[in-house]
């Protein structure tokens, strides 16, 4: 409920509302209270005073009372608060420290990963290596072997060349003295 200012007033209570008039009740007496001459000292009724302080006197239980639970409330608020705090907290490191945990993790992993890999390029070299190792010295034993083989299929070419006529008058082949000696060779591709 607002009142006529826009604002919402404070609710007021009759124990209040009885201590604030008695109050208001006893500063009005003293202001109207008569002075004595020559002092700044007043006259005032003490059974008049006496009982606006009793009558106010019992007014401040109430008052008091519910102060200690608007106190009390916001204790218990506080003290939630402080333990919503605490808890959000905890609940911040925790996730703070698995974050770490799994950047730390992550970190293992690459580097693992990194270490696998070199490994394995480093065994593909090494199996390279070896393999174009392999090939090189089976290359080199078939051009050994190609080498012989042109060398022999020449030499029976040479010894197949037709050659003018021979002794008795024939056409003959150059190199039939050789020739047992050619036929030997010919083909055999394991002799140095």
């Amino acid at each position: 409920m607002t009142d006529r200012t826009g604002e919402t007033p404070e609710p007021e209570y009759p124990e209040t509302r009885a201590l604030e008039s008695v109050l208001d009740e006893l500063v009005s007496v003293v202001d109207k209270a008569k002075s004595m001459p020559l002092s700044s000292s007043a006259i005032i009724s003490r059974d008049e005073v006496l009982g606006m302080l009793e009558a106010a006197r019992s007014s401040l239980p109430v008052e008091l009372q519910r102060a200690r639970r608007v106190l009390q409330d916001r204790d218990e608020i506080l003290a939630g608060a402080e333990r919503e705090g605490a808890e959000l907290i905890d609940e911040a490191r925790a996730q703070a420290a698995h974050l770490v945990q799994r950047t730390e993790v992550v970190r293992q992993a690459r580097h693992y990963a990194e270490r696998i890999v070199g490994d394995a390029q480093s065994e593909a070299r090494k199996i390279r290596h070896e393999a174009d190792d392999y090939v090189d010295r089976k290359l080199a034993n078939f051009e050994i072997v190609l080498d012989r083989t042109m060398r022999t299929v020449q030499a029976g070419r040479e010894r197949l060349t037709v050659v003018p006529e021979d002794d008795d008058g024939e056409p003959g082949l150059a190199g039939d003295l050789d020739a047992g000696r050619a036929e030997e060779g010919f083909f055999d591709q394991d002799r140095p």
